[in-house]
């Protein structure tokens, strides 16, 4: 018997080292699956055609400069997980990468378990991030240094900024019909230089998510997303991924994360000053707010 009981405590003690590794367990916003040398264009077509036999929907796609392509995939995970819990539809889809840097082809996904934290989910979709893998490869995970999931679900960059539960309001409207009327709407005209990439609908919710590509010039560049890139995403491995940007329906009311969250969660190392810091996109934020609350028929000074 005492054998037994021996055993019995080492498994006891094992399992407890398990958890705690688990709760002090550090995510990074990004994995990388794959690089190499090869061809973006048939390397976005092999990609796509990888995620569909693992049984994601592609949503949509776009280059958001040379070199570059995202594609935004959904699954039956994502849409109902992201039903559970308020603006869990920020997490209905993932974002694929296929980033051209110097003579390799990376490509990259969003970290599956970095955004079920982040977005405070009602699961940690590990499921998605399992087919992810098996579909894509994983190389390594990266990005950040890393922040361990209780800390992501409270997250915000510093003293005075946003959390994910203060995004903004673009615009309210009497239904959800209308809002998500509006939005289309006004993503076809590009009037203010934002576009739609993709739409997810919510499972059972009146909850849609819009990715919307984002392009200015002249005093309009501050929320080009070609311009925020070069200066942010200056790694040898590349976060092209943190693209598309989001707009969320739900219910009547439409919302887009704050750029000062939206932007850190995926740079949560980046520093505040310097080279290749966000001091250097500081009127980035505002110039994104304004240009997604006048797309979606909202008012310039919207919160």
């Amino acid at each position: 018997m005492s054998t037994i009981w021996k055993n019995l405590g080492a498994a006891a003690l094992a399992l407890s080292a398990t958890l705690a590794f688990a709760q002090d367990a550090v995510l990074k916003p990004f994995v990388l699956a794959a690089k190499g040398p090869g061809d973006v264009a048939q390397k976005v077509e092999a990609t796509k055609a990888a995620l569909t036999t693992a049984g994601f929907t592609v949503a949509g796609s776009y280059s958001p400069y040379p070199g570059a392509t995202v594609i935004a995939v959904t699954n039956d995970e994502l849409r109902s997980t992201a039903a559970k819990s308020e603006h869990g539809g920020f997490g209905a889809a993932m974002r694929v990468s296929v980033t051209k840097v110097k003579d390799d082809v990376q490509v990259s996904y969003t970290n599956p378990l970095y955004l079920a934290n982040a977005y405070r989910m009602a699961g940690d979709l590990k499921d998605t991030a399992a087919k992810l893998q098996a579909a894509l490869g994983k190389i390594e995970e990266f990005g950040a240094a890393g922040l361990a999931p209780a800390k992501l679900r409270k997250y915000h960059y510093t003293f005075g900024m946003e959390y994910f539960d203060e995004p903004n309001t673009l615009a309210s409207y009497g239904s959800y019909d209308e809002a998500v009327k509006a939005v289309e709407t006004g993503l076809a005209a590009g009037k203010h230089g934002v576009t739609k990439v993709y739409r997810v609908d919510v499972a059972g919710k009146k909850e849609t998510l819009f990715g919307v590509a984002m392009k200015g010039e002249g005093d309009n560049k501050y929320m080009d997303d070609k311009y925020i890139m070069s200066e942010i995403d200056f790694k040898d491995v590349k976060s092209t991924a943190h693209l598309p940007y989001d707009i969320l329906v739900s219910d009547n009311k439409v919302y887009a994360e704050y750029a000062r969250f939206r932007i850190a969660i995926s740079f949560p190392d980046l520093s505040m000053m310097g080279a290749n810091s966000f001091m250097n996109i500081m009127k980035a934020p505002e110039a994104m707010r304004k240009a997604l609350a006048l797309t979606v028929g909202g008012k310039e000074d919207a919160r």
